[in-house]
């Protein structure tokens, strides 16, 4: 009995699953202490005012599946969003050429990166960090101000809303649900996705087993790169502005939210769909803070910690167990 708790508790499922029942807890404990915070409109503005952190979450999730890590998926969405706003108010581009533009561009970025990661033999958070500095730094000589989005496709997608179950959803949250639909099949249906989890298990036995691990790791980064300009248009779409201090800090908040739904930081264990109740909890502890007026905004940084610190004891637990049941 003690050996099936035991391997339970090291299954890779094990903080997926937890999360989900933190997730519920918050919430029940924030409806019976707060009238309205169980309303689906509450529950739905998690999923709007965090879109941006989902899509940058899901990207992220591959990365760390593969035993990696980038640090620029902030800098990345600010200099989408610099992009957008300058080449839709001062070179006159159609929206959805410059969309098509923006995501390309952040696709590149990312590949350059893994480029250099693998055939470079670099360590990734060094590589990553001199790109989270190179993609601020870029924001920089495009405008030290922020500059105004007006696009009438834009303000469109701003002030639109879907409505659902009587509530309603933005569509840059829709647009975010979608791609972690996409991503969860990508991940755990397709040859790709076994690969990621094959690179992040062992990644010179994915080399013996003949798998592309060189090409693997510049799709991981070209794809969370991908995911990080993705997440600064759907941003312009939220702030419909362009600016260089946008996002400060959203990779560490991406990965504190992929590490919280259960993917563990060696690499080669856990599940996409962790990340979105990762951002979730993420969420649901800026919407307490709120509706409780008296605590300081601080208050989220430090639950936040200390939520990842116990999130890393327990995987490092769940890796002890992993090696006592093998």
């Amino acid at each position: 009995m003690m050996a099936q708790v035991r391997g339970f508790a090291s299954a890779p499922y094990f903080t997926s699953l937890v999360t989900v029942f933190l997730l519920l807890a918050m919430l029940a404990a924030g409806g019976a202490a707060y009238p309205g915070f169980l309303s689906l409109q509450v529950v739905f503005n998690l999923l709007i005012d965090n879109a941006f952190l989902l899509v940058i979450a899901i990207g992220m999730s591959f990365v760390i599946l593969s035993g990696g890590i980038d640090l620029s998926v902030g800098s990345v969405l600010a200099l989408a969003t610099m992009i957008s706003a300058w080449l839709l108010r001062s070179a006159h581009w159609p929206p959805v050429a410059v969309i098509a533009f923006v995501l390309v561009l952040g696709a590149l970025f990312g590949a350059a990166q893994g480029a250099l990661i693998h055939y470079f033999k670099l360590q990734a958070f060094i590589v990553t960090l001199a790109g989270m500095f190179l993609a601020r730094g870029l924001c920089y000589l495009i405008s030290i101000e922020s500059i105004t989005i007006e696009d009438p496709l834009f303000v469109a997608m701003s002030q639109t809303q879907l409505e659902l179950l009587g509530g309603f959803i933005s569509p840059g949250a829709l647009i975010a649900l979608v791609l972690l639909g996409l991503a969860i099949y990508a991940a755990h249906y397709t040859a790709f996705g076994r690969a990621v989890y094959a690179i992040g298990g062992n990644e010179q036995s994915a080399q013996m087993m003949g798998l592309a691990v060189g090409r693997t790791k510049v799709l991981i980064y070209a794809l969370s790169g991908l995911c990080a300009a993705l997440a600064g248009v759907l941003f312009s779409f939220y702030m419909l502005s362009g600016y260089g201090l946008h996002a400060q800090g959203t990779e560490l908040d991406a990965i504190a939210a992929v590490v919280i739904g259960g993917t563990l930081l060696s690499g080669g264990y856990g599940y996409l769909a962790g990340a979105l109740s990762g951002v979730l909890i993420l969420g649901t502890i800026q919407t307490l803070i709120a509706f409780d007026g008296t605590l300081s905004s601080w208050w989220t940084k430090i639950v936040i910690g200390g939520l990842l610190f116990v999130f890393c004891v327990v995987q490092r637990l769940m890796s002890i167990g992993a090696k006592n049941n093998q």
